[in-house]
């Protein structure tokens, strides 16, 4: 918003008068009082150029006396502060609203997204395409490819719909149940509208007008070979299919570039992965030959681009409950999928840039 321009008490005055004479500085006596009997002499202009017009910004910048004043700039830290501030007293009194599921809707806009975004804008400099086929309102479900041997991809994908998306909806992802078995992580999870991938939550998401983001390679995606990437593994029996068919609402086939390669996965301690109860245990060039400095991702530039939707309304309730419908569906949806991923991989210049 454009800064409001400060109009000087003075000229506010002068306007009043109309076309009037602009006023002269008076000259002060050594007391710094006039007195009463004297008469005002007026003061000649002098010649030579005209004094310096005060600009908008500088007539807020000090108050008489030489104490500087809050302008537009020292206004906007002042509302910051305030927020912040406010934000805090309700951090700790416990007043904010949360949803069944656990949302906290105000905690992921002002400090889940805000740690997430410079990793979206800065590390991974994702580019978004198809953003428009996300409706503006209404439950849809949004279904992309797993990868990346850390389910970053995920983040990232809620970041993009938020950001990129008019109307900046927020994306509630289907996760494992794995993610809400882990400290601190499940807690996370929760308060960023993550639940658990299963069939019940997601129809109430949906028929509530929410965008449900889901990822059907589950495991088998984020943990295959390196060797194998781009290639869609298998979708499951069709699940979200039936889902999206029951609450009435379109399915968006999603596909993420870039993820792939920010951990190499070149190898699967499967020995270990048991021990800690982990479906894999990766192996990368980095990893865990440099110990912590290994878990740091390869900055990739990522695409993700949002295909045309798929309509559901236009079928019978009983469809739900058609297998070959859901099967048909389900490779619909993977075969776009799969078609966008190669398509973009043509395109990309390169892994980096």
């Amino acid at each position: 918003m454009a800064d409001a321009k400060v109009i000087p008490f003075d000229e506010d005055r002068d306007r009043s008068r109309g076309a009037a004479a602009p006023r002269v500085p008076r000259r002060r006596t050594g007391t710094g009082r006039r007195p009463a009997a004297e008469t005002p002499p007026v003061a000649a202009v002098p010649d030579g150029p005209a004094p310096e017009e005060t600009s908008p910004e500088s007539a807020g910048s000090a108050e008489p006396g030489g104490t500087p004043a809050a302008g537009p700039a020292g206004a906007s830290w002042d509302r910051r502060l305030a927020g912040g501030l406010a934000f805090l007293r309700r951090r700790v009194t416990g007043e904010y609203p949360v949803d069944e599921f656990g949302y906290d809707e105000e905690l992921t806009d002002q400090v889940l997204m805000t740690l997430m975004r410079p990793l979206y804008e800065k590390y991974f400099r994702v580019e978004v395409k198809g953003i428009e086929n996300i409706p503006t309102e209404g439950g849809a479900l949004i279904v992309a490819n797993h990868s990346g041997t850390l389910p970053l991809d995920g983040l990232m994908l809620q970041v993009a719909v938020h950001d990129e998306h008019p109307a900046q909806r927020h994306l509630r992802l289907l996760a494992a149940d794995l993610v809400f078995m882990l400290p601190v992580v499940n807690e996370l999870a929760r308060k960023a509208g993550h639940t658990l991938a299963c069939a019940e939550d997601a129809q109430r998401l949906l028929e509530a007008g929410e965008l449900v983001g889901v990822m059907p390679e589950g495991f088998k995606g984020i943990g295959k070979p390196f060797g194998d990437r781009y290639r869609l593994q298998r979708f499951g029996r069709g699940g979200f299919v039936s889902t999206a068919l029951r609450a009435g609402t379109p399915i968006v086939p999603c596909s993420i570039v870039g993820a792939e390669e920010i951990y190499p996965m070149v190898g699967n301690a499967k020995t270990l992965a048991r021990l800690l109860g982990l479906p894999y245990f990766p192996v990368t060039p980095t990893f865990p030959w440099l110990g912590p400095l290994g878990m740091l991702p390869l900055p990739t530039k990522w695409t993700i681009q949002f295909g045309e939707p798929i309509v559901t309304d236009t079928y019978p309730p009983e469809a739900a409950e058609d297998p070959m419908l859901m099967f048909n569906l389900t490779d619909q949806v993977r075969e776009q999928i799969q078609h966008t991923l190669y398509k973009l991989l043509v395109q990309r210049r390169s892994v980096f840039f």
